[in-house]
């Protein structure tokens, strides 16, 4: 008898468990995974706080490039739901009549001009005939652009080398490159280490200090207006909460980006998480677009009125176009 009360009692708790664990997967298929993709930079952080904001019903799966252009075109092909690229990369998509629409900001600042601290560069001026890192299609080569053309030079003055931005801090090291133009936590790097030296924070051209935005494809807004302001209560949640934490971005930074603790320290002060699409921000985005038509870098301008649209700004003021 006693055997027999035993494997009831085990019977019971075993088909409790299987009853559970169906629940928890029940629970799990019924989620509506959203796809987040983001650059490996601090001022790409914002989405790994989104899991905090996150409303019950969604969840948030974080896909990591590389690459401003591997962002913009996993947005576009539908590797993932949303992204965060750099005004560069949304642009050149939006010149070539790609589907791609700009709903949100990500950020300003984020960029560095750096040299070695034992060289003679200390003015852009000084990078004449230097080996310089620039990654090509990304924001910072139109600010190098126009920065070089201030000062009465051009990019044939100087030798380009191709570099991503997570190269740039060992090859300046390293001593293959006599500068850079790269993206944090590259500078606060090169910084921590002794290395480099900020020749220039380059927010004097016309674009000021915009760099970076959010990407979602037409065909979502079409059928799925709903999912983007979802997305867009949680952008705007985290960003705030990021921005007025800076020990919580810090240490996400250095949980994800794999980077010391002094490097993110000293990279976050240049880092202005945003989330706001404002008179500013369409002023910002023209006169960009205008710099890289007449570099040459996009054969036409974006129709503006598809590629970047205001409608899932919260409680916001009408913006001008």
């Amino acid at each position: 008898m006693s055997s027999r009360r035993h494997f009831l009692r085990a019977s019971l708790a075993l088909g409790g468990s299987l009853a559970l664990g169906s629940g928890r997967v029940a629970h799990a298929q019924s989620e509506k995974v959203i796809k987040v993709g983001t650059l490996k930079l601090i001022h790409g952080i914002t989405p790994y706080f989104y899991e905090k904001f996150t409303p019950a019903g969604y969840r948030i799966e974080i896909v990591p490039f590389e690459s401003p252009t591997d962002g913009k075109n996993a947005v576009v092909t539908g590797t993932v739901d949303f992204g965060t690229f750099g005004i560069a990369a949304a642009t050149l998509g939006a010149a070539a009549g790609e589907p791609l629409v700009v709903f949100a900001s990500q950020c300003n600042r984020g960029m560095a001009i750096v040299s070695g601290v034992k060289s003679d560069i200390r003015t852009v001026k000084d990078l004449r005939g230097k080996k310089i890192a620039i990654w090509p299609g990304s924001t910072q080569e139109v600010v190098i652009l126009e920065r070089l053309k201030a000062e009465g030079m051009t990019i044939k003055d100087v030798q380009s080398i191709r570099l991503p931005f997570s190269d740039m801090a060992p090859a300046l090291a390293r001593g293959d490159v006599d500068a850079y133009v790269g993206a944090e936590p590259g500078p606060g790097i090169s910084l921590a280490n002794g290395v480099g030296r900020i020749v220039e924070y380059p927010y004097g051209t016309s674009i000021g200090s915009l760099n970076m935005v959010w990407g979602v494809r037409q065909e979502t807004i079409d059928k799925n207006p709903e999912l983007i302001r979802v997305m867009m209560d949680i952008h705007r949640k985290a960003t705030e909460y990021a921005m007025s934490n800076e020990n919580a971005k810090i240490d996400m930074a250095v949980q994800r980006l794999g980077q010391t603790r002094k490097s993110i320290e000293m990279a976050a002060p240049n880092v202005e998480l945003t989330w706001k699409i404002d008179d500013e921000f369409i002023r910002r985005a023209k006169a960009y677009a205008q710099l890289m038509y007449d570099k040459k870098q996009i054969r036409e301008m974006p129709n503006f009125d598809k590629f970047i649209t205001t409608k899932f700004m919260p409680a916001a003021a009408p913006v001008k176009k």
